[in-house]
């Protein structure tokens, strides 16, 4: 179950080819990878810095990862996400989930989003025309989170 927090760009189909490589039992592979964007909250957005706490930060999302192994029968996980100054098109995370059969897969690969964007500990700064601010939690990142109820079944 591997977990990256890192500066540099990923090559995502080199990371899912990694992933998925010898296994004959995958029969399906689902991933996500979030990209930066130019605008927010309708403002235009030049550049965003993400931060993070180093070590608790990957414990976080390891457990993220462990929650989901729990809940869905997939064979592995990968998470990559990026920290310090990107801009606008830049990749931010790749999720991707190998599992025997496409429901199980989407569905972890959709519960690790939902609770990496209100679970983890990164914090984002935005530098608009106007200046930098910080990004608060959305509400509706929070009820994406809320639908999966509480800890693994």
């Amino acid at each position: 179950m591997p977990v990256r927090v890192q500066r540099e760009d990923f090559d995502a189909g080199a990371e899912i080819a990694r992933l998925r490589a010898d296994n004959p039992k995958v029969g399906a592979v689902a991933s996500f990878i979030g990209v930066a964007r130019d605008v927010n909250d309708g403002d235009a957005v030049m550049a965003m810095t993400l931060e993070h706490y180093p070590g608790m930060t990957e414990r976080a999302l390891e457990d993220i990862c462990a929650q989901a192994r729990a809940r869905f029968d997939v064979i592995d996980l990968l998470v990559v996400h990026r920290v310090g100054e990107l801009k606008p098109g830049d990749q931010i995370v790749l999720v991707a989930v190998t599992g025997s059969h496409r429901g199980e897969a989407f569905a972890a690969c959709e519960f690790v989003m939902d609770y990496l964007k209100t679970e983890a500990p990164f914090w984002k700064k935005e530098r608009t025309a106007t200046g930098e601010r910080w990004v608060d939690a959305r509400d509706s990142d929070d009820a994406r989170r809320a639908r999966w109820g509480g800890g693994a079944r």
